[in-house]
């Protein structure tokens, strides 16, 4: 029989969910009183559990100046895919020569759904496309066979920031991403080390010019605005 979740966890869970949904978007402030009444719980668990999200790297805590959902800096979003573009598409690479027949049809699969759930338009569901593309890139990451080039990769990779370039992402971009997932398929079907390569730099970029574009406005904004941008 399963326990039941104590305050604390059913706090995690929910303010996880906010966060990552984009209820609670970057930078907003994280009051406790505000967010016990939310939340129908007391202080002490909502306390606990933006502890937690701290150490998650989804919340920002400040002393004497309280908890905010965490943001990115131009800067940071730019090491961040930095580390992505040599590392990524390295893997992907040495995924080709890895891949079963199996491999692929699965990755075709996801690539396939992705298209589904991901394509602008009146059925799009980005929630479901999230999971999708991380089942995608953690396959390619498993069949690359390096430890510790995947531990280095998991280590630059934040969930927020992955949801975020979805939310953030034009028509033409996101459609761009979407077919680079199907081309990437086509390269291991190919056996073509190099192509996946080249098509999981490109994904990359796209993804970068996307994210650090935004970041960059939302920064002159705030500036504008005489707020704070970190």
């Amino acid at each position: 029989m399963t326990r039941p979740l104590t305050s604390a966890e059913r706090a995690l869970s929910a303010l996880r969910e906010m966060i990552m949904s984009g209820d609670l978007a970057p930078g907003a402030r994280l009051g406790e009183v505000e967010l016990a009444d939310r939340l129908g719980v007391s202080r002490t668990p909502v306390r606990e559990a933006l502890s937690r999200l701290a150490a998650e790297g989804l919340v920002q805590i400040t002393p004497n100046r309280g908890a905010r959902v965490a943001t990115w800096t131009v800067a940071e979003l730019e090491g961040v895919f930095d580390l992505r573009s040599v590392l990524e598409p390295r893997l992907t690479a040495y995924a080709v020569p890895n891949a079963t027949p199996a491999d692929v049809e699965e990755l075709d699969r996801l690539a396939r759904r992705m298209q589904e759930v991901g394509s602008p338009g009146e059925h799009q569901d980005l929630d479901a496309l999230v999971p999708l593309n991380r089942a995608f890139h953690d396959r390619l990451v498993a069949l690359a066979g390096h430890p510790t080039l995947a531990s280095a990769l998991a280590a630059a990779i934040h969930p927020p920031i992955v949801r975020r370039n979805f939310l953030t992402y034009d028509e033409a971009s996101l459609r761009r991403s979407l077919a680079h997932h199907g081309e990437i398929v086509a390269a291991l079907r190919a056996g073509d080390p190099e192509w996946a390569r080249a098509v999981m730099t490109s994904h990359i970029a796209n993804a970068r010019a996307v994210m650090v574009r935004a970041a960059r406005l939302r920064t002159a904004g705030a500036g504008d605005r005489g707020e704070e941008t970190a």
